[in-house]
């Protein structure tokens, strides 16, 4: 399964990232901070600062409601719902902390992974997060993102793991 763009071709996971959008030095110490950095690193919202909030308190009020933190060292944060006119196409963020940050994962162990996931409507949003969920199952795929050293590695991670499906 591929996400469908607004605009017609299909996309994988790794296509809805960018060089720009891989974070390997996440530096926050809580949850609200690491969210920060990953919002702020949203390519198509740099100089959109009121969206960028927007999306930040989504966040917050989703976490509220139960953390995006889905164990194994990994969270995958998104609004709960898809914030329409946000973004004309699905935006994923990747960061990567070196310690790991408290996000309330039902393992209690704390996330070193993250995806933000930004999608234009429910149906993408949706398909996405089931996609990641699938990949990300996989503890050598885990490990390889937790030691890949540069942005493009990442992405041709995910890339062979999309494949590998």
């Amino acid at each position: 399964m591929q996400m469908t763009s607004n605009t017609g071709p299909r996309l994988g996971i790794h296509q809805l990232l960018n060089l720009e959008s891989v974070q390997l030095r996440l530096k926050g110490t809580q949850r609200e901070d690491v969210l920060r950095e990953l919002v702020e690193a949203i390519p198509v919202l740099k100089k959109e600062s009121a969206a960028r909030n927007t999306l930040f308190l989504a966040l917050l009020e989703r976490e509220k409601l139960h953390s995006t933190g889905i164990g194994d060292g990994v969270a995958l944060p998104h609004a709960r719902n898809a914030l329409v006119g946000m973004v004309e196409n699905p935006v994923i963020v990747f960061g990567r902390h070196a310690n790991g940050v408290p996000f309330g994962a039902i393992d209690g162990e704390p996330s070193r992974i993250f995806f933000l996931v930004v999608a234009p409507n429910v149906t993408q949003h949706l398909g996405i997060l089931a996609r990641l969920s699938r990949m990300l199952r996989d503890p050598k795929l885990r490990q390889a993102l937790l030691l890949a050293e540069k942005p493009d590695k990442v992405i041709n991670l995910l890339k062979q793991a999309e494949t590998d499906l």
